[in-house]
């Protein structure tokens, strides 16, 4: 009991650093949802089942751990969304270290995003219809 109330705090602290991760360049995203997944997955069914079927988060987390791969959309939103947030924080902080810190983030993020496969197209059709394909599995067996 205590093990899962751990799992479910570490899950959703996670989750927030993910979403913090979203917006702050250094901070990855990735890493954050996957954790949160592992937590949720370990902890709670419900939250599992949210955070899997979730509009902006189900479909990107099911598409990397099933496929290790990424929409060409989520691909190229990550980039300038990533490289946005860097230019105004790289515009904001004056200290040469931090501006070349944050450029080495920026290429190895971007080097990450770009190795990643893409979707195949017929199971992105499918990935986009339902961000979790066992969720309609799942519920019918409750």
């Amino acid at each position: 009991m205590l093990k899962k109330r751990l799992l479910l705090i570490g899950g959703t602290l996670s989750l927030g650093l993910g979403i913090v991760g979203m917006l702050v360049p250094v901070l990855p995203t990735t890493p954050f949802l996957l954790l949160t997944a592992y937590c949720y997955l370990r902890s709670s069914e419900r939250m599992h089942a949210w955070l899997m079927n979730h509009r902006l988060f189900g479909t990107y987390i099911h598409n990397y751990m099933e496929y290790r791969a990424i929409s060409f959309r989520a691909r190229i939103i990550s980039l300038i969304g990533l490289w946005a947030s860097l230019a105004v924080s790289f515009i904001l902080v004056a200290v040469p270290a931090v501006r070349w810190v944050l450029v080495l983030v920026g290429v190895g993020v971007s080097v990450h995003l770009l190795m990643l496969k893409p979707m195949p197209k017929a199971t992105q059709e499918n990935a986009e219809s339902s961000p979790n394909p066992d969720a309609e599995e799942e519920h019918t067996q409750v």
